[in-house]
Formats: C-alpha cells, sequence, structure tokens
C-alpha cells in the first residue's frame, strides 16, 4: 500500500509509548496496538515511517524496527519456548566453531576475530563450546548449551524478537549474544559473520549478487544491534516474570 498519512507521532501509553499515524495508534500484522517500552524506540519507529515518501509504496523492507517490535508483540509472547528453542539451538552448530585447516592466512585470521568471542561466552556464560576444524561436525558439552539457552532465555520478549533474527542472519548465538551484550559493534558483528565471505573476496574479487547479499546482511545486523540499544535497560527480563 501507498503512504496513507501526513504525521507521525509518539505519545505515553499503558505499557510503553505507542507510535500514531495522523493521531491513530499503529497496529501490528495481528492488529495489537504497537506499543514499545522506550521512548527512544517508539521514535525510531516513528522516523521509519515519517521518512516513506508521499505517495510512494510502503516497503516493509524499509521498516526493520517496526517489523521486530511486531514479531515481538505478534509471536514471541504465545511461542515464547519455541523462539528460545529456535535461537538457543544455534549454539550447537554455532560458526565460530568450524575453522579452516588452510591457508594459514584464514586460520590465523578466524582464531583471531572469533577465538575471544569464544572465550568471552566461556567466561560470560561458563559455556566452553568445543572448536574443530574442515567442518566435522562436533558435538557440545551439554552444560554449555543449557548455559547458552539461560542467557537467550533472559531476554525479554522485544529483545528475543531481535536475538532470534540476529543470531539466524550471524549463524551464530554467541555474535549475537555479542551485540546484544554490547560486546561488539553492529559492524564488527557484521566482519565476524562475513568473515570467510570477505576472505575470499579479498583474494578472489567480488560480484554484484554477493555484495548485494552482504549489503542486506549489514542492514540486517545494523537494525538488530540500534534495536536492543533502543530498549535500553529492558532487554532483560525483569525478575519474577513469568
Amino acid at each position: 500500500m501507498k503512504r496513507f498519512y501526513k504525521e507521525t507521532a509518539v505519545d505515553a501509553c499503558d505499557g510503553g509509548f505507542r507510535v500514531l499515524l495522523d493521531g491513530r495508534p499503529m497496529r501490528t500484522p495481528a492488529k495489537a496496538v504497537l506499543v514499545v517500552p522506550t521512548r527512544a524506540l517508539a521514535e525510531a519507529i516513528a522516523g521509519e515511517w515519517a521518512g516513506v515518501p508521499e505517495k510512494e509504496e510502503i516497503k516493509t523492507g524499509l521498516l526493520p524496527l517496526t517489523r521486530l517490535a511486531a514479531t515481538g508483540l505478534d509471536r514471541v509472547p504465545g511461542q515464547r519456548e519455541q523462539v528460545i528453542d529456535d535461537t538457543a539451538k544455534y549454539a550447537g552448530s554455532d560458526l565460530l566453531c568450524y575453522r579452516a585447516s588452510d591457508p594459514s592466512s584464514l586460520v590465523e585470521r578466524q582464531m583471531t576475530t572469533w577465538q575471544p568471542l569464544l572465550d568471552w561466552a566461556a567466561e560470560r556464560y561458563g559455556a566452553r563450546l568445543t572448536v574443530v576444524e574442515n567442518m566435522s561436525f562436533v558435538q557440545q558439552p551439554a552444560e554449555a548449551l543449557v548455559a547458552l539457552r539461560a542467557a537467550v532465555a533472559a531476554h525479554g520478549d522485544m529483545a528475543l524478537s531481535s536475538l532470534y533474527n540476529l543470531t539466524h542472519i550471524a549463524g551464530s548465538l554467541i555474535v549475537a549474544l555479542a551485540v546484544a551484550e554490547r560486546r561488539l559493534t553492529a559492524e564488527e558483528a557484521f566482519a565476524a559473520a562475513q568473515l570467510d565471505d570477505l576472505y575470499q573476496v579479498e583474494r578472489w574479487g567480488d560480484d554484484p549478487i554477493a555484495v548485494e547479499r552482504r549489503t542486506g546482511v549489514r542492514n540486517d545486523i545494523a537494525a538488530g544491534a540500534r534495536f536492543l540499544e533502543l530498549l535500553e535497560d529492558t532487554r532483560l527480563r525483569t525478575r519474577g516474570e513469568a
């Protein structure tokens, strides 16, 4: 559909802040009023809609914060355990655990970029993951998987929406958690997730399809990181929340 509103605004309401289009509250695809926990996030979402040119089609791809918020409202509450499982399962085959055996320059780059993140996860969550070479599948320690699932489950519904997206895009739960904990910036997360591809580009050059794909990955990671930042201190579930 084309832009049908003239003005966007934000106002406080029960449970947080809502976005208004010509004075009317925005709704999610499931018809719930889109209410987010912080004014900063609501204003950023309103900014996405304000940025749609007049009489132009509204493209959901240009509304990433809106999509993440809607998912956090429509999907996560009713399927919370499933979303946690779908996110946490990436720890069993995390990108950072599968290393090249050659060339030595790639081996070194993976070690320099990825190993500190695994070491951080081991210290932060008590989850030491096993590293292997040449894509041979490795069964990760059960206690590490349990600890990382608990780290995922500690996030509230809105944050979980973004954490799932980041994990899926990066192919790494560790990278996603590092973004959520502000251990990595969005650009650092992109570099870690795309390390192998970027290495190949340096050696063999690039092509337009690959550039477009990586641009999409970079934008999605940036949106996920910004979403989590705008949630501020509401990212983690409050003590005693069901």
